[in-house]
């Protein structure tokens, strides 16, 4: 194929993902339901996996404190072989059926917390043994996979599975796979987050005022919500350090 063959037709196979999640909209809703109701009592929201699996769940976890200024142990990213399998392959890491729970204990999991296992193929030992020791915890457990009946979906409680079917480059699951996990990940954070109170209409009152761009957003948003200048909405910002603080303080 042209460059602008192969483009269009992995294009073509993209379109597909999200009928995949919609599909899948009830499990996730189940799965939800149960993380939120675990937040709102101080549990905590664990992403497992390996590869890009491991990394989609790191990326959601690290996101979460910028965007809805939670703290970095609320929601929390593990990955086969550690850290450093972020940035490379952590050879056989996924292949351990006793590190996944260790990794977990590391943190005093308990039966307050909820685990989602995330694996395209639903077969990952590092994955699926984890979520058994939770599942002999009374630990809430779910999974994000694209196989139907998989080992890992029927070891999880609350299994979710968006089947996207083969991918462009046989086997590539950072492909299809990969962009579905990310929108189900999306989806369930960003969800759970406004039910525990961190929107303020579609707007993300809590977010970290990490750089130039987010003060700006934050000056923008009081203008608009409070009817003031830009000069006062600087200048509460600056005195409160936060958006919500400034509206809730604001007279």
């Amino acid at each position: 194929m042209s460059v602008s063959e192969l483009i269009s037709n992995i294009n073509k196979e993209d379109q597909t993902i999200a009928f995949a999640v919609k599909k899948s909209i009830p499990q996730i809703t189940l799965l939800t339901n149960q993380i939120v109701d675990k937040l709102k009592i101080g549990g905590r929201l664990f992403y497992i996996g390996a590869g890009t699996s491991g990394r989609l769940g790191i990326l959601d976890a690290s996101e979460c404190p910028p965007t809805f200024g939670v703290s970095h142990d609320l929601v929390i990213g593990l990955i086969a072989g550690g850290d450093i399998a972020i940035r490379k392959a952590v050879e056989f890491a996924e292949d351990s059926t006793n590190q996944g729970w260790k990794d977990l204990q590391e943190y005093n999991i308990s039966n307050r917390d909820v685990v989602i296992g995330i694996a395209a193929s639903g077969t990952t030992p590092y994955v699926i043994a984890a979520l058994e020791k939770c599942n002999d915890h009374q630990i809430i457990t779910g999974c994000i996979t694209c196989n139907e009946n998989s080992p890992l979906s029927n070891t999880a409680k609350f299994p979710i599975e968006v089947v996207v079917g083969p991918e462009f480059v046989t086997g590539s699951s950072r492909m299809k796979a990969g962009t579905a996990q990310k929108m189900v990940l999306n989806i369930i954070s960003t969800t759970a987050m406004i039910q525990l109170g961190k929107i303020k209409g579609n707007k993300m009152v809590d977010m970290q005022l990490s750089n130039d761009k987010l003060v700006k957003r934050g000056i923008s948003m009081l203008v608009s919500e409070l009817n003031i200048d830009l000069d006062e909405a600087s200048s509460l910002l600056k005195k409160y350090g936060s958006v919500r603080k400034v509206i809730q303080n604001y007279k």
